[in-house]
């Protein structure tokens, strides 16, 4: 199979490329074009990965094409040598870090161009070069449920309500556009993604590994979580069977409320956790309206579709997730 991957240089994105090749796959990846050709030859950090890629035996299954989303149909996909020919499946996982930043209006702006706007670029320039992939997979967030309190959220859910709810609507909106050209689409629901070297997780240890931990206000939000191993095992479950469309969330079986998950991180961790942090620091450090969407939005889903697909995740239980990122080697 060959796949064509954005944000192949994320936290996600790179995991993938890296099972994918492992399994004899063929992989491209559509980078911007400045992180291929770097500058005055500089080797950007793209290109770092790729040697790091050929170094762990993945040599001659991982290309590089540069992909310019804000680009002309016609010049977005930068590929004289054909690498993208004969693809299979497109697994779109661009989209700048809803964290990095406070949501001030050209925060806003970004994030949703770098969202709706380069995967309308995307399917246009995949149909202008002709390239017929068969599976759409594409990227969205559980934030589309909104704060939701005690509901169990399912796929059947309605959307929430709020900036989040209304980015992940608009982004699925715009990957449906994929049935259009023939393709599959799934629209990958990712939950708080737990992986030792990146996302959220070492973000929430550092207040732990000061000895000043502690659950986030009443602690009673639920929080939907899923390890690194089981989003790349489930995106793969996507590509491969031809069974999976629409949404899916991707979240381990169990969600828990955040005192629960502040419990259980202090516990592998060896730090103790007893500080609250209150909603007033939290509003004051972010704004209102970041840090009740992201920190105190209580977002209680279920992968009801993967489950009645006979998905077996790896890690279902939160205890034994953390003790695996934290003190495995595979990360």
């Amino acid at each position: 199979m060959k796949v064509l991957v954005t944000g192949a240089t994320g936290l996600v994105g790179t995991a993938l490329v890296k099972s994918l090749a492992r399994d004899g796959h063929l992989v491209c990846r559509l980078l911007r074009r400045e992180s291929v050709t770097g500058a005055k030859g500089a080797k950007t950090k793209s290109i770092k990965q790729a040697e790091a890629a050929t170094a762990a035996g993945l040599e001659g299954r991982v290309f590089d094409v540069a992909w310019d989303p804000e680009a002309s149909a016609a010049h977005a996909i930068g590929d004289p040598q054909g690498h993208t020919a004969g693809a299979d499946a497109v697994v779109n996982l661009a989209g700048a870090s809803i964290a990095d930043g406070k949501w001030t209006t050209q925060r806003r702006m970004q994030l949703r161009s770098s969202r709706i706007k380069s995967t309308r670029s995307l399917l246009t320039a995949v149909q202008k070069a002709e390239l017929a992939p068969k599976v759409f997979v594409s990227a969205s967030a559980i934030g589309f449920y909104g704060d939701r309190g005690d509901e169990v959220l399912t796929e059947e859910s309605a959307s929430g309500k709020g900036f989040l709810a209304t980015l992940a609507g608009e982004w699925e909106a715009e990957a449906l556009a994929a049935k259009q050209l023939g393709m599959r689409v799934v629209c990958a629901r990712f939950g708080i993604v737990l992986a030792k070297n990146g996302g959220a997780l070492p973000q929430m240890m550092k207040p732990f590994k000061f000895g000043v931990g502690g659950k986030l206000a009443s602690g009673r939000q639920w929080m939907s979580w899923v390890t690194l191993e089981d989003v790349i095992g489930v995106i793969r479950y996507a590509l491969e069977n031809a069974s999976v469309s629409g949404a899916v969330n991707v979240v381990a079986p169990e969600p828990v409320r955040n005192a629960k998950f502040t419990k259980e991180l202090a516990r592998a961790m060896h730090r103790p956790a007893v500080f609250t942090v209150p909603e007033f620091a939290l509003r004051m450090a972010l704004g209102r309206e970041m840090a009740d969407e992201m920190l105190l939005a209580s977002e209680r889903v279920k992968p009801a579709r993967l489950q009645q697909m006979g998905f077996e995740f790896q890690y279902a239980e939160l205890g034994m997730a953390l003790e695996h990122v934290l003190h495995s080697n595979s990360q």
